[in-house]
């Protein structure tokens, strides 16, 4: 028979452990003060990122393809208290373009910080159709620009033990209908910044990666790709963005967002063939 005072002391061991494994570390004080480069800036997740980030007073580097778009986001950063905010339009299609960013980012903050990799390029919500240069191109967009941006601005990261954010998806953790290519990239980021961040560890350089694995976000564009097309709530924008910079402030490995997804992710190998069947039940095929 076990006894109450035991079944107590079990309970509230297990409640301590659950307080120190989830508790919020997060200060915000961390990111006052602190140099940030961000893409994918001028909508959507990146936005919602530029706009807290300037609640917390960080120095910013926005940058993506609309200039007219990335000027009002960057007059909205000041009014929130930005202490400093410039903008750079490039397209992360250019191989060039990683460079570029990153040399001006250095320029106007003298250094970097915190990395935020969330650019993404359009891609259809369809079957396979067997575009293979449009897979080119996104791979260049989604993964290499990624890869280049993070080799141009590792050592200056290594300098400040900077933090390095990937902004990645749950289709790069687990196959879902309708986006190949996309997937395909996704998951190529899981693959280069786990190795890597093996090697920035063997080399005993201080510097975070953190892959934030996002799901259905409401983003307009994700909305109107998704639409009648998949059974799944979508998440809001601004919450995904303090979700990942947190992550990154906190130097967190990996980062989840709704939280569900990592127990997604953590049982994606347990009964495949029933897995895939859950997956497609959520998908309308009738309506690509």
């Amino acid at each position: 028979m076990v006894l109450p005072g035991k079944v107590l002391c079990t309970v509230g061991i297990l409640a301590g452990l659950l307080a120190f494994f989830w508790r919020d570390t997060f200060n915000p004080d961390s990111i006052s003060g602190a140099r940030v480069l961000l893409t994918g800036a001028s909508t959507g997740i990146g936005e919602q990122m530029a706009y807290h980030y300037s609640k917390f007073g960080a120095e910013i580097v926005l940058t993506a393809r609309r200039e007219t778009l990335l000027r009002k986001v960057m007059e909205k950063c000041l009014q929130l208290g930005a202490k400093k905010v410039f903008y750079i339009p490039d397209d992360m299609s250019s191989p060039q373009a990683p460079e570029r960013v990153v040399q001006f980012a250095l320029q106007k903050l003298g250094g970097l910080d915190h990395l935020v990799l969330n650019h993404i390029g359009s891609t259809p919500f369809r079957m396979w159709e067997g575009d293979v240069e449009h897979t080119r191109w996104l791979l260049q967009v989604n993964f290499l620009s990624y890869v280049a941006l993070a080799s141009a601005a590792l050592p200056i990261l290594a300098e400040s033990k900077g933090s390095l954010i990937v902004v990645s998806s749950l289709t790069g953790k687990v196959s879902t209908p309708f986006t190949t290519s996309y997937s395909a990239t996704k998951f190529a980021l899981d693959g280069f910044f786990g190795s890597l961040r093996h090697e920035l560890a063997m080399q005993k350089q201080d510097v975070c990666i953190t892959l934030c694995i996002l799901g259905l976000i409401n983003t307009e564009v994700a909305l109107e790709k998704t639409r009648d097309k998949v059974y799944l709530s979508a998440y809001p924008a601004d919450e995904a963005a303090l979700a990942i910079i947190q992550g990154g402030a906190t130097r967190a490995r990996e980062v989840f967002y709704p939280w569900w997804l990592e127990l997604v992710c953590r049982l994606r190998d347990w009964f495949p063939d029933q897995r895939d069947v859950v997956i497609q039940s959520f998908y309308n095929y009738t309506s690509t």
